[in-house]
């Protein structure tokens, strides 16, 4: 019996042993310094080529589009407090103006090239993943220290963001280190030698600065991205960010013709206009940047998404879809959905062969009616599109107050088994309900 305890006793203490050795490993593994605050760069540290090519890095990046407050009263641009609804609680973003009381004004370039890199503040905090270092960590040298410059020589604003509203112990940052542990790879990009330098570009941009993964790549139960999945598609702000890759069910493939008019215009010819969070992405932000840069992200799309190769059915599916387009509006009609369809929708969204015409977006090639779920389809009707958003000039107006959830449930299942050959949506009016109460009522003869 003695020799029994003996045993338990040291196993016990060995494992006590282990147990203390990777906390200790850990704790290390946790631990950053707080690094030296320093005083905002004096004016002219930074010339004005390094401020510019720091702005095309903004841009690409979208850094304004989360660091800029939208709900309640909009806030100064870059500012921080754009509030993020996650499944672990809201989070809001962070100052990233010169302010020294509540932004990055005492950042050292090596604190700032830290957190892009490693995801830990100047004071050595983990950062909540929210923010995609884990994209960041793959840029350069020379655009970290660009973006830096152009940061640097915005308006300093003061502006505290709320707190966040992570529940314990999520909220401890030593938790993001335990995600870190698991789940990112820090280094910067290293380009693929089997492909060319167009598609390397374009591959640095998107898994980089543009941080594409993080909309259109499913996520696990700890939010981390589905290495397995990556941009098969996924929620964001109540929208559906659609598959990137082979994947994307619309019968026209999305080609890197389609793609670059998408990113620089807002537009595809033949999958339609950028709508909800995607809308900005065209307009405020690539619209501005070298065209190359675009063409690159788009190259690099069109091989992710095998767009020669499935491209060559696209004349088929065209066909087909201008078929149906047409058919629908065709001598009378007894189905009472198309009757709502035609007195609501297809003044705007008919079109006759050999293709849709610009601005006349056709229903039967575009995500919303070939995703799983009809999410989109009904934001787009509530919502409307202004003039600013998708195709510059062409507005759509809100059907907040002219359709109800049935009515909007009898459009969408009508288009679904018109325009596509999937198997029909199921409760299309308790999902009408359910997209409507997530959008903001929309005044009467608003286009918004």
């Amino acid at each position: 019996m003695g020799v029994g305890v003996g045993v338990i006793k040291r196993f016990l203490a060995g494992a006590a042993a282990v147990g203390t050795v990777a906390g200790l490993g850990f704790l290390y593994y946790t631990w950053y310094p707080a690094l030296p605050s320093v005083a905002p760069p004096a004016a002219g540290t930074f010339t004005p080529e390094q401020i510019e090519r720091g702005r095309i890095v903004a841009a690409e990046g979208y850094c304004a589009e989360c660091h800029t407050r939208t709900d309640g009263t909009p806030g100064p641009e870059l500012a921080g407090d754009y509030r993020m609804e996650t499944p672990f609680g809201a989070i809001h973003s962070s100052n990233i103006t010169p302010d020294v009381a509540t932004g990055i004004g005492s950042w050292s370039e090596a604190a700032f090239k830290r957190a892009m890199r490693l995801g830990v503040s100047r004071e050595g905090e983990h950062l909540i993943p929210a923010f995609p270092y884990d994209h960041f960590t793959k840029m350069t040298d020379q655009d970290l220290s660009d973006l830096y410059a152009f940061l640097m020589t915005r308006p300093a604003v003061h502006l505290e963001p709320r707190p966040n509203e992570l529940p314990f112990p999520l909220s401890l940052r030593i938790m993001q280190a335990g995600w870190k542990l698991m789940f990112f790879s820090p280094g910067e990009y290293k380009p693929d030698p089997s492909h060319d330098a167009l598609w390397n570009r374009g591959a640095y941009l998107a898994e980089g600065n543009a941080h594409c993964g993080a909309c259109h790549t499913p996520r696990n139960f700890m939010g981390a991205e589905k290495k397995s999945a990556q941009y098969d598609g996924a929620v964001v702000d109540n929208w559906i960010a659609p598959p990137l890759n082979e994947h994307n069910p619309t019968p026209t493939t999305w080609t890197e013709e389609e793609l670059f008019q998408y990113l620089r215009f807002g537009v595809a010819p033949l999958h339609g206009p950028a709508g909800g969070p995607m809308s900005p992405v065209p307009h405020r932000f690539l619209s501005t940047v070298p065209e190359e840069d675009v063409r690159a992200i788009a190259h690099y799309y069109a091989d992710i998404d095998h767009a020669a190769e499935r491209s060559k059915h696209d004349p088929a599916a065209l066909a087909l879809a201008m078929e149906q387009s047409r058919a629908g509006l065709i001598g009378p009609n007894p189905d009472p959905d198309a009757k709502l369809y035609q007195g609501a929708c297809a003044a705007c969204h008919y079109n006759a062969a050999p293709a849709p015409v610009l601005g006349r977006p056709e229903l039967a090639l575009n995500n919303a009616l070939w995703l799983d779920e009809p999410t989109n389809l009904f934001q787009v009707m509530l919502h409307g599109l202004s003039a600013e958003e998708g195709q510059s000039g062409v507005a759509m107006p809100s059907f907040y107050n002219a359709l109800s959830d049935a009515d909007m449930a009898r459009i969408a299942a009508y288009l679904r088994r018109t325009r596509t050959t999937l198997p029909p949506w199921t409760d299309l009016e308790k999902k009408a309900a359910a997209v409507r109460s997530t959008v903001q009522s929309v005044p009467v003869n608003s286009s918004h």
